[in-house]
């Protein structure tokens, strides 16, 4: 089993409880426990608990808050993981991403701001320092 801070999609075995399949439409505030995938559209702030993947076709128009974000689609809103955000080759993200750790593969899109902790993490260490 893969520890929770190296998850990544393709070796994952993670069971997917929630599905926003391609051609449906979702408008309104999605909030969900589990892994969520989207293929779809939904216009609204999607939040999990889990992991959110955002497939090639998907689009989110609104902000997103989960574990960790695998992101194929398009996303225009904030961006917040407590631990990670992936973003594809076909991924377009117009918003300000706060996590831990990113990865952004070539050719994807992203325009707005990143904010990595690195604040918290200063404190952290002058704190430790005393």
């Amino acid at each position: 089993m893969l520890a929770k801070k190296n998850v990544t999609l393709e070796k994952s075995n993670m069971k997917v409880n929630t599905i926003i399949g391609t051609g449906a439409v979702f408008i309104g505030n999605l909030t969900v426990k589990d892994t969520i995938r989207i293929d779809g559209e939904v216009t609204g702030d999607v939040k999990t608990d889990a992991v959110l993947i955002l497939g090639s076709s998907g689009k989110i128009i609104g902000d997103v808050e989960a574990d960790t974000i695998f992101a194929g689609g398009y996303i225009k809103g904030d961006l917040k993981a407590q631990n990670k955000v992936e973003a594809s080759s076909t991924a377009q993200i117009y918003g300000d991403i706060t996590t831990k750790v990113i990865v952004i593969d070539e050719n994807a899109v992203f325009q707005g701001k990143c904010d990595m902790n690195q604040q918290t993490a200063k404190e952290q260490t002058t704190e430790n320092a005393n």
